[in-house]
């Protein structure tokens, strides 16, 4: 069983996001740089089905120099090698550039199965799975909480906003998991020191045959217009109980309409 796990590297869900005031896109470096927490779950995923059947787990990831750090971090949770896709004009891009990148890096490698997380939290679009299974002309089974493969024949179950449904298809395709599928493992010590070794693949957009005036922010299908600061949080009101503090919590309630 050969797996590919895409990952993306993302600022630290609990750090304080910002836009950059040159090109409105996403600061990523006034936050600590992270795996995307959604994409851990596809690795681990991704590392139970080889354990069962076999075989090896490759990461792979868009994004700048600095998220090989992140490929090295998935791979040190058990995966055996990562390939890095990294240029300057790839900056900005959207899903549909990202989609098509991912899917050039993809191609012709013979990978049984390709694992998403179903949504990244600096975006939260989940939208390319969908995309690059498309453009791979893959058979997707997005958003499973459980994943069986038996042979050349997988099924997972769906989560619905009824309960989940039950999708199968005939490998290779293209799988997302949410975060009830499992509990990602911490890395070993001695994966920790492998994956400092492991090979690495690095892949500029020439190298797939990808034309850099197609990707990029100039090129992505939505844009900001403008922003502007989120405003300051409102001091709250301190009441001093003296006798009269549950008056001052009614007349508040009564004020804003909860009673």
């Amino acid at each position: 069983m050969n797996i590919c796990v895409c990952v993306k590297q993302v600022p630290d869900s609990w750090a304080e996001k910002k836009l950059s005031s040159t090109d409105s896109t996403l600061d990523r470096a006034s936050a600590d740089r992270v795996v995307n927490e959604l994409d851990e779950y596809a690795v681990e995923e991704a590392l139970r089905i080889v354990e069962a059947h076999g075989g090896e787990v490759t990461i792979l990831s868009m994004g700048p120099t600095e998220a090989a750090d992140s490929i090295r971090k998935a791979i040190s949770m058990g995966a055996t090698a990562g390939i890095h896709v990294v240029d300057d004009a790839l900056h900005g891009s959207d899903a549909l550039a990202t989609s098509l990148v991912l899917a050039k890096a993809l191609e012709g490698r013979g990978f049984d199965l390709i694992i998403f997380g179903s949504e990244s939290t600096d975006a939260r679009m989940s939208v390319v799975p969908a995309m690059v299974a498309a453009r791979l002309n893959l058979p997707q089974l997005t958003f499973a909480n459980k994943v069986d493969v038996d042979g050349s024949a997988i099924k997972i179950q769906r989560v619905t906003d009824y309960g989940y449904d039950e999708v199968s298809a005939t490998l290779p395709a293209v799988v997302s998991v949410v975060e009830k599928t499992n509990e990602p493992r911490y890395p070993s010590f001695k994966n920790i020191m492998a994956a400092k070794k492991a090979p690495m693949e690095a892949l500029t957009l020439s190298d797939l045959g990808v034309d850099a005036s197609t990707v990029g922010l100039g090129n992505a299908w939505s844009q900001v217009a403008s922003f502007a600061d989120r405003p300051a949080k409102p001091a709250g009101t301190i009441v001093t109980d003296d006798g009269t503090g549950a008056a001052h919590i009614e007349e508040f309630l009564v004020a804003q309409k909860f009673i």
